[in-house]
């Protein structure tokens, strides 16, 4: 490509970027134009066309897009040490830099990320956000540990216990399924949840699932305690159905895990709710947190345990930079509180129950 058309493919992208970033700036043009309105059309798109496939597609494609980032890093070290890097040489090397970049933001935006930038779930249920109290955040810790302790003496002891990747996949379908009949616009079809390629990878950098906005997939770490898999794969369904922020695809995957009649999603939901709540709570009153802890069943505290080894298991000095780019991200895409971005979710179920009188 001569550099006249490169300027001119670079000013043309640059300006899409532009109008994106202006559409995006209005939350209720985002939400009645592509949240509600084009994106659904996306989603179900992606999934009918990736959805089919047994394996990840998405993660095929990350692995090769590193592979090719690292190839071309790989040849300008190599001009370098052999001294033929001159100003053009390096111009030329990376002039596919600003194009490859302004390609992802269009492609990430026009295909999910607007999402970012909508009203949300918390406009769409009526529901009142604001500051909590101390007194109703300890309420909200004592009705999740009520919860939290009911599921797990409805529990099945033994090997049935165990659920497959597959059946937790299916059943996280079967609680949208139930969702849907209360909540029409949480239709989830077709159904497409994923096994993670690069799960064991995760278990180092932290993360218990994700979403790919090319590809439309959901992909859960399946080599995470099984008791964490059911909410992590109704956390990435909510993602899937356009739901961006982290605290919102918690509620929703709440929403979702508690309709289940499944009773194991019950349980990975409101352990799961449980732990925000309370380290939400612990940094204002860490003797009230400490006492909710200690009123969990003996099996609950075991899983805790598994929960913690796994994580000390895998714990190595990369996780926190990843974790700190991450945070990074999410501050960048209209979430200010970075990583605990996760526990924000507790504004949400104390809202909730101010509204329904249930959780």
């Amino acid at each position: 490509m001569n550099r006249k058309k490169y300027w001119i493919c670079v000013c043309a992208l640059a300006l899409i970027a532009l109008l994106i970033h202006f559409f995006s700036s209005n939350q209720a043009r985002v939400e009645n134009y592509y949240s509600t309105g084009i994106y659904p059309f996306i989603s179900v798109f992606l999934r009918h066309l990736f959805g089919w496939i047994p394996f990840s597609f998405g993660d095929i494609l990350y692995g090769a897009g590193v592979f090719w980032i690292l190839s071309k890093l790989a040849k300008f070290i190599i001009k370098l040490i052999r001294k033929e890097m001159s100003l053009k040489v390096f111009a030329a090397e990376f002039q596919w830099v600003p194009v490859t970049i302004l390609l992802l933001y269009i492609s990430f935006n026009a295909l999910w990320g607007i999402n970012y930038n909508r009203k949300g779930i918390a406009s769409q249920l009526g529901l009142t956000m604001g500051k909590y109290s101390r007194e109703e955040l300890g309420m909200l810790n004592n009705v999740l540990l009520q919860k939290v302790n009911a599921a797990s003496r409805q529990l099945p002891k033994g090997p049935s216990n165990v659920m497959s990747t597959r059946e937790i996949s299916l059943r996280s379908r079967d609680a949208y399924g139930e969702l849907n009949k209360q909540y029409p616009f949480l239709k989830y079809q077709p159904a497409s949840i994923k096994r993670s390629m690069w799960g064991w990878l995760g278990n180092y950098l932290g993360f218990l699932g994700y979403y790919n906005p090319f590809t439309g997939e959901g992909q859960v770490n399946t080599t995470i305690p099984k008791f964490l898999q059911p909410y992590t794969n109704c956390h990435e369904i909510a993602h899937q159905l356009g739901y961006a922020k982290e605290n919102e695809a918690n509620f929703v995957g709440y929403l979702a895990a508690a309709s289940s009649k499944d009773v194991s999603f019950n349980y990975s939901v409101y352990l799961d709710l449980f732990l925000y709540a309370n380290r939400n709570l612990f940094q204002t009153d860490s003797t009230a947190a400490t006492a909710f802890i200690k009123q969990l069943l003996p099996p609950v505290k075991a899983d805790l345990r598994e929960w913690r080894q796994f994580i000390i298991k895998h714990k190595n000095p990369v996780e926190p930079v990843i974790r700190w780019l991450y945070g990074k991200y999410l501050e960048n895409n209209q979430q200010p509180s970075g990583i605990l971005s996760y526990d924000e979710v507790t504004g949400f179920l104390i809202a909730y129950y101010k509204k329904y009188g249930r959780l």
